[in-house]
Parts: C-alpha cells; structure tokens; sequence
C-alpha cells in the first residue's frame, strides 16, 4: 500500500505566508504540518512507500524535508507546474502520479494540509475489511455555517454513502468529507474515467460525488479534532489549539 501526500498548491489563501514555502512545511508546534500527517501513518506497517505530489516551485524545499526522513521511504514527484495558473488540481495530481508509479498498489490519498490526532488504526480496519469499496474520511465539524465551506455527506445505516454536496448553501447536517481517501488497486482506473467523462481536475470531493454513483463507497467518522489549514484565521486557530 501507498501513501500519496497532495502538496501541489500554491496556498495562495495563505499569501503572504506561503509565499516562498509550501503550505505543507507550516510549522505547528515546531513540527511542519507534512510531518504531522507522515506521524499519523508512520506506525502502520502496510505502508512501504510515502509519495509527495508538488509543483516545480516548491519541489527543492519539500525533497530537502524528505531527505531527513529515515524511518520510510519519502519520495517526492514533481508535476511540473511553475505556477498558480498551471496548478493541475487534486485529481490532475493523483492521475499524474498514477501515470508515474502504475496501479499495482492500493492507494490511500491525504491532502497535507490536513491536521488531526484521532488514531488511523479503525480506518484502515474498516477500509481494508470491505477490500474492493474506496473508504472516506468524514468528520462532523458540528456547525452547520462551518458545513458550508465543506462537501456534506450523507450514509446510510451501512456507511455507504448516499449523498454528497459540495458546499451546500443549506447543509443536510454537519458531518464533511476529510481530504483523507482509501482506493483499492481495483478502483484506481475510476480516476481516470471520472476525469473523461467530466474534465474536472480540481477537487478530490467532485471526484468522490461522481464516484458513488458509480460504485459502493464508504465513509469512516473520526473524532478528535480536525482542522483544514486553508486560511490564515484556520492556521492561527491551529496553532493555539492543537497541540492543547
């Protein structure tokens, strides 16, 4: 099994924070946020490589940060996008990458900007378990003006999801999709269909909306606490809290 780390925004929300680093290598409590997510997967032992998808720009800081790592394998993959009008978007940058290392693997998918302390072990129990359903991480922001700015899922008494809409103006309920993503080998192909069928390269949340139409997909509800680094009040926020 693979880990794909998606670092290949510009942070352009993040201006002028981000301007010359990556968002991935923010610092919360002296650790930058790349390193908490690679914490969160480092005692998994089905994992035997880490990817990092960048851009040119910011590819030279994110292998300096990858160089350090001993404990596994990091290996960092440039899209070759110079800037924020190149950007090739969440799913451009996942089909990229499976262009570069094939579809052997099972594939999990976590966006770098992605903070959280709940243990992964009952995600990955449930996703491996189901073995041919891609598995969602959710998570219940628990205000409903918040559950605007997310994808809003709905499940069955299954977890199988059954609706999803993103940024609703009117929020069913407030439990969202994390960028936190398990793919069996078997559906990696449903990438590059999705990407025919609508030419959207943006969002992994447009991918999964399309998804579970096409196929059973499943969500796993993390507690703890969860925060999206997309924005300069989110980071502070952050930086106050999470460590606490």
């Amino acid at each position: 099994m693979k880990l794909l780390i998606l670092a290949g925004g510009y942070g352009t929300r993040l201006y002028p924070l981000v301007k010359d680093i990556p968002k991935a290598l923010l610092e919360i409590g002296g650790t930058p946020l790349i390193g908490h997510t690679l914490d969160k997967f480092r005692a998994l032992s089905n994992i035997d490589e880490v990817l990092v998808v960048t851009n040119a720009k910011f590819c030279g800081l994110l292998s300096s940060w990858a160089a350090k790592e001993k404990a596994i394998p990091v290996r960092v993959i440039n899209d070759g996008t110079k800037t924020p009008e190149e950007r090739l978007g969440a799913m451009g940058d996942i089909a990229f990458v499976l262009k570069e290392i094939g579809m052997n693997s099972d594939l999990v998918v976590v966006g770098s900007d992605n903070l959280f302390d709940a243990d992964l072990a009952p995600f990955f129990a449930a996703a491996t378990a189901r073995k041919t359903s891609p598995t969602v991480g959710l998570y219940d922001i628990s205000d409903v003006g918040m559950a605007t700015k997310y994808g809003v899922v709905g499940l069955n008494a299954q977890d199988k999801i059954i609706s999803l809409e993103e940024k609703p103006e009117h929020p069913l309920s407030t439990l969202i999709s994390m960028c936190l993503y398990y793919f069996p080998s078997s559906t990696l192909p449903q990438i590059a269909a999705f990407l025919q069928a609508t030419g959207k390269t943006d969002t992994t949340g447009g991918y999964i909306q399309w998804l579970y139409k096409q196929i059973d997909v499943y969500g796993f509800k993390f507690g703890g606490r969860w925060y999206d680094i997309g924005s300069l009040e989110s980071y502070a926020e952050a930086q106050n809290n999470f460590k606490k």
